[in-house]
């Protein structure tokens, strides 16, 4: 070996004697690795580097340089020279950096191709759809209420108004040829009601050479130009055929619907008749037809859509920027006062599921006057109409209820329990403390995420609102007045519905499907970053001065994505996938473990034979993948499986070392995650408790959604910032495990304060165990 070193050091001597000096070299062995101390006296550096690259290179094949991340041992010594090779190998991340290449490459091109497939289906959405449709519905012409671009301009009249009384009443009828959606509806701009002086119109939209209106001015006449209508056209209004229709019935605004109200207007109805007008039919079946169509299961899951739109303030605000700020505090507030805030966590963790419960109950109606209505502005205090939404509360409340009992009872039981956490998070408080930068780095992959998620939601918003309009084909006798035509028109007089292709389901499940693996990918890179920057502070001792403390986060970060994008793109799709099937593939494995192998017939040993491989695959898949692959990913280099099975191998071989030594910190960050989770839920609560939201154009349905939208943002935020903590400790772990594996037992990188963590947590589980 000697003479193999020897001789590379004077081929360099001999090439390079303008630079070279002198080199020395020692061999140490310790247990079974061999380490080499260089001590080098150069003048230029890129020589240095090249030195360090040709002995390395030709003893690599033939010694192990220690843990299998590649580290370089430094001298003890003080001298200057050796010191400033020190930091320099420090700042450069040699400790982690050895021989990597790209690893992965065909999941990277297939992430790359997703994210283009994801683009296109976007642009679909935004070229076909129209938010407008989830809300509003159609008039007798196709265009959606509100949409300023409809034929006519009908920008501010957003309440669709059914003006034949007994059409209404014929969809009631179970046996009726056509429902609801076929028949003529209009858009304006409040319900209508009815006069006690006078009887009032509602006419068709301006149109033809008679009526020479502009739409301002109709809307100002209250849609009424009645006293325009040639003889022609007021005996077809009395037969109920427009172009106008007469106000017999009381209507409330009902989500942008009117909807009847079953108090016929007698004086109306006596004008009515005066006039010579057709008999009206009355009756329960008027307006439960109207709420029977309000309430289908479609439409609400539209507006709940819709809600999303209208509530994007809310998402911003307790989506986005409270998560934010609490996060931060957390993880502020646990580097320095790690026990007092382990306690505090616990606590407001069962203030808050207290109050988001109440605030349930609240809006479900069951405590105060606060439920929510469907009826949108000023209405009679006496009239009551409770929709689908409610009943959603109602389910909320109670699983609500469940929840807050179970949490509150869980906490009370990890009492005892949480100084086991605290020891835990010390370690990694104090690595946050010397890498401050790791506190602030989440703000970046948290930036990227909100970019995408404004876009994505947007793009959402339109793709399931990109049907098309067309017109329906019915038997009902719907015929209706056209005013270009100047007759009465059965031909085309049948309603408008949206029809969504098949292409278009599968668009949104595709675009589902993207929210989820970026989603994913980001918290991967997140955390492999600082798994990187972690385990550089680990292998170097502990040695990351306070000036550098940005290096081992940029050092990371451009590793990461110069070897290992890859990687984490296939790692971020099957992890969380395995991890949240695992309750379905340890059943699986069960049943596979039961079949019948006994029979000997052909039928028999396919099974026994098809059985056995599929055990053999669930088995490896909820064995090697698991989430601390993107940790040996940040150490190692290698590829996502291959780091997957180190991980699980090395807590494997020291399970007994390292015991369940993280798992109370784990339930801390957990309900750390849920405290900031469920504070962004109750301030939507709190914003949504606004009149914009209650009454007036913006008006949601129901809290219900956006919500639980703040309640999952604020915990997607939450979890890349305490990514920081959980990863840092699950990074030490591992690090330890390596270490322990590459010195027989005996660490030589942990810190004395992991080592008094170690043990202590090592001796409470033996005195429990006994």
């Amino acid at each position: 070996m000697e003479m193999e070193i020897n001789f590379i050091l004077e081929m360099i001597s001999h090439f390079f004697p303008a630079t070279y000096t002198h080199t020395t070299f020692t061999l140490q062995n310790t247990h079974k690795h061999t380490h080499i101390v260089l001590q080098l006296h150069t003048q230029t550096l890129h020589v240095t580097n090249l030195l360090w690259v040709l002995i390395f290179t030709e003893i690599k094949m033939r010694v192990s340089l220690g843990a299998v991340i590649g580290r370089f041992p430094f001298s003890s010594s003080s001298n200057g020279e050796q010191d400033q090779h020190q930091n320099q190998n420090l700042e450069m991340g040699d400790v982690i950096r050895h021989g990597r290449k790209c690893r992965d490459v065909p999941f990277l091109v297939f992430f790359i191709a997703f994210w283009i497939a994801l683009i296109v289906n976007s642009s679909f959405g935004f070229y076909k759809g129209n938010p407008l449709r989830l809300a509003h519905g159609l008039d007798y012409k196709g265009n959606v209420c509100g949409d300023k671009n409809g034929s006519p301009n009908l920008h501010g009249l957003g309440v669709r108004y059914w003006v034949n009384p007994n059409q209404v009443f014929e969809s009631g009828y179970k046996d009726s040829h056509a429902d609801l959606e076929d028949f003529k509806s209009i858009c304006l701009k409040d319900c209508p009601v009815p006069s006690d002086d006078t009887l009032k119109w509602v006419c068709n939209y301006p149109e033809g050479d008679e009526i020479r209106l502009s739409m301002k001015q109709w809307v100002a006449r209250d849609y009424d130009y009645f006293s325009f209508l040639t003889p022609d056209m007021r005996r077809s209004s009395l037969q109920l055929l427009g172009p106008c229709y007469p106000v017999l019935f009381p209507s409330v605004n009902v989500l942008w619907s009117c909807e009847f109200m079953a108090q016929k207007s007698n004086a109306s109805l006596e004008q009515w008749h005066q006039m010579g007008g057709q008999t009206v039919d009355d009756g329960m079946m008027l307006d439960k037809t109207v709420h029977k169509s309000i309430n289908s299961q479609s439409s609400v899951l539209k507006r709940y859509v819709a809600d999303i739109g209208k509530a994007w303030p809310v998402l911003i605000v307790c989506g986005g920027i409270i998560p934010l700020v609490l996060s931060v505090m957390w993880l502020a507030m646990i580097q320095r006062l790690v026990a007092t805030m382990t306690w505090i966590t616990v606590a407001l963790f069962d203030i808050l599921i207290i109050s988001v419960t109440m605030f349930f109950y609240l809006k479900a109606g069951w405590i105060g006057n606060d439920a929510i209505s469907p009826i949108i502005g000023k209405h009679d205090p006496y009239y009551h109409i409770s929709g689908r939404e409610r009943s959603h509360l109602h389910f909320a409340s109670v699983l609500m209820t469940v929840v807050m009992a179970v949490a509150i009872l869980s906490s009370i039981a990890i009492a005892r329990r949480i100084v086991k956490a605290t020891s835990v998070l010390k370690v990694a408080s104090k690595i946050i403390g010397e890498v401050k930068a790791l506190i602030i780095f989440p703000i970046m992959p948290y930036a990227l995420l909100a970019i995408f998620y404004m876009i994505w939601m947007s793009a959402t918003l339109y793709l399931l609102s990109s049907g098309q309009v067309v017109r329906d084909r019915c038997s009902a006798n719907c015929c209706a007045y056209d005013l270009r035509l100047k007759r009465v028109n059965c031909e085309r007089c049948c309603g408008h519905t949206i029809h969504y292709t098949p292409h278009i389901g599968l668009a949104i499940l595709f675009h589902i499907f993207g929210w989820y693996w970026v989603t994913q990918f980001v918290k991967a890179f997140s955390s492999t970053v600082i798994a990187g920057s972690v385990a550089s502070h680990y292998w170097a001792h502990g040695e990351v001065l306070q000036e550098i403390s940005f290096l081992p986060i940029l050092s990371s970060v451009k590793r990461l994505v110069r070897y290992n994008i890859g990687s984490v793109a296939i790692g971020s799709l099957v992890v969380s996938f395995v991890e949240s099937s695992s309750r379905i593939l340890k059943p699986l494995r069960r049943k596979l473990m039961v079949v019948d192998i006994s029979t000997h017939n052909r039928v028999g040993k396919f099974l026994s034979i098809s059985s056995h491989y599929a055990l053999r695959v669930v088995e490896w898949i909820i064995k090697s993948v698991n989430h601390n692959a993107y940790i040996m990913i940040a150490i190692t280099g290698e590829s996502f499986f291959a780091a997957s099975a180190m991980a699980t191998e090395l807590i494997k071989n020291n399970i007994l070392r390292i015991g369940k030594v993280n798992v109370i910190g784990n339930v801390i960050l957990f309900l750390g995650k849920l405290c900031v989770s469920l504070a962004s839920a109750l301030f939507a609560f709190l914003m949504l408790d606004g009149h914009a939201y209650k009454s007036a154009h913006n008006k949601v349905s129901s809290p219900l959604i956006p919500v639980l939208v703040c309640w999952g943002l604020g915990f997607v935020v939450a979890t890349l910032f305490f990514a920081v903590v959980e990863v840092s400790i699950d990074t030490i772990i591992l690090s330890y495990c390596q270490d322990s594996e590459e010195h027989r037992g005996t660490t030589q990188y942990a810190t004395p304060l992991l080592l008094e963590t170690l043990n202590d947590q090592n001796e409470m589980n033996n005195s429990h165990e006994q």
